[in-house]
């Protein structure tokens, strides 16, 4: 799709004022109510806003955003120690979910060589698994995020109430010691959610990093979660084992 500046100023506008009217839109931008319509609707299915009654608002904190190719460069041991200790969660002939970002892909990388069904709203995971001889690979569907490089939306919470998922592995932005796990974007959080109510054991993959990081929107709490995996073991960790959650450190030291 072709870069429109319109939406730039769009997005800019509703990061100073938080919300915005179609009709403040058409008035600072000078175009039709038509068109601003098609504007937020675009800019809705990008997973940037999302849509009110006459209106929008941010979908994420536009200022904390870094693209998947930034991301998959933080932290790149801790998170490959991460999705071997996951990897021992995956036997074969599982059916298990795997999220977007950089951890996860990592995860498909290490179940290359299983006998597993496989569901992902992630491109790269797609990828990576696409021509692995043992995976039945099964997308979600929905409306593609460029900087997350996923699949979010609408189709994409419908696509997963197909699937019955034993194992779901789930990235994080940021997490608390009080058991809050967060995501930069409102829409992706749902996903997350869905997933974490669709499947039987629910995991979450963090690097150390991101304890004590808020993220823009909350998609879990202590109660949503069953086990963290994270590259190793910091204080205040052990207040997430006090609410039920398993914590487990990939590197002893």
């Amino acid at each position: 799709m072709a870069h429109i500046p319109r939406h730039d100023e769009i997005l800019k506008l509703i990061s100073r004022l938080r919300t915005v009217t179609v009709q403040e839109l058409t008035e600072r931008l000078a175009v039709s109510e038509v068109t601003i319509r098609k504007d937020l609707t675009l800019l809705e299915e990008m997973g940037s806003i999302i849509r009110t009654r006459g209106g929008a608002r941010l979908a994420e904190d536009r200022a904390q955003l870094r693209n998947i190719e930034m991301r998959r460069e933080e932290h790149r041991e801790e998170k490959r120690s991460i999705a071997e200790k996951a990897r021992e969660f995956v036997h074969d002939d599982d059916t298990i979910y795997l999220d977007s970002g950089s951890t996860c892909m990592l995860v498909a990388q290490a179940v290359r060589e299983m006998s597993l069904r496989v569901v992902t709203n992630s491109l790269d995971v797609m990828t990576v698994l696409a021509d692995a001889p043992g995976i039945s690979l099964f997308s979600v569907g929905g409306s593609y995020r460029n900087e997350a490089g996923s699949f979010i939306g609408p189709l994409a919470m419908k696509g997963l109430a197909n699937f019955q998922i034993e194992t779901c592995f789930i990235g994080a932005t940021g997490f608390s010691g009080g058991g809050v796990f967060s995501s930069q974007n409102i829409i992706e959080s749902e996903l997350k959610a869905k997933a974490l109510q669709t499947s039987k054991r629910r995991i979450i993959l963090a690097d150390a990093s991101k304890l004590g990081r808020d993220a823009f929107s909350v998609f879990a709490r202590a109660s949503d979660v069953d086990i963290l995996i994270t590259d190793r073991w910091l204080p205040g960790m052990e207040e997430l084992q006090g609410m039920g959650i398993e914590v487990i450190a990939a590197r002893s030291e």
